[in-house]
């Protein structure tokens, strides 16, 4: 299956895709992992994405989808995949259908996670990250720490990050109101889109979305 997996930051897109690709037996391909590995290995278009990464500056759509066609067509992606942050706007998604097209390929599915605004800034602003590690994540509601401020595990103090203070979180939502929502549009016009509420346990909407693929 080549599915697109959407849905505001705080959705829970990272851990969806990660366990509905193994589940199906696909590769999860993220932005954020063709950006690591690119600029990892040195590729040009690694090259050409850190300048840009390092002036301060987003990265121009045609590095992003040169990244994503590589990947794409790696072997272990001959029998689907699922994508996860790409593409993030009409254009991408656009030239995604060029190069699926050009295989002769399709996608299969648009799966949009669901959850309202106010529940994505509590599940963000909420989040409190250790200084000594930062693998150490606790929430205020969801996972508090036993102590309040310091790290059950190494004792590190707790701090909100600045991508996720409640301004930046609204911030991130305005940005993905204005550039991405607009592909769930595009792909409801063919008739791809399938809306999964995001709220509740992995497990459930993780079966709500395999439910939704089955149809």
């Amino acid at each position: 299956m080549r599915i697109v997996l959407v849905g505001p930051p705080g959705a829970g897109k990272g851990t969806q895709a990660t366990v509905l690709a193994e589940t199906l037996s696909i590769p999860h391909i993220s932005t954020g992992d063709l950006f690591r590995a690119n600029i990892s290995q040195g590729t040009e278009l690694g090259r050409r994405a850190k300048a840009f990464m390092d002036a301060g500056d987003l990265v121009p759509d045609e590095i992003t989808i040169g990244m994503a066609k590589d990947r794409m067509e790696q072997e272990d992606a001959a029998g689907g995949f699922l994508l996860d942050g790409f593409p993030r706007n009409v254009s991408q998604a656009e030239a995604l259908d060029v190069m699926l097209k050009a295989g002769a390929m399709n996608l299969d599915a648009v799966l949009d996670l669901e959850v309202e605004e106010d529940e994505v800034v509590k599940r963000l602003a909420g989040r409190r990250t250790c200084r000594k590690d930062s693998s150490h994540i606790y929430h205020v509601d969801y996972r508090p720490s036993k102590v309040e401020g310091v790290c059950d595990i190494d004792g590190g103090e707790l701090y909100v990050r600045e991508d996720q203070t409640e301004e930046a979180v609204r911030n991130r939502l305005e940005v993905y109101h204005t550039q991405t929502e607009p592909i769930i549009d595009y792909y409801k016009a063919q008739g791809l889109v399938s809306t999964i509420p995001a709220l509740g346990e992995v497990k459930d909407v993780t079966q709500r979305a395999l439910d939704a693929l089955k149809k």
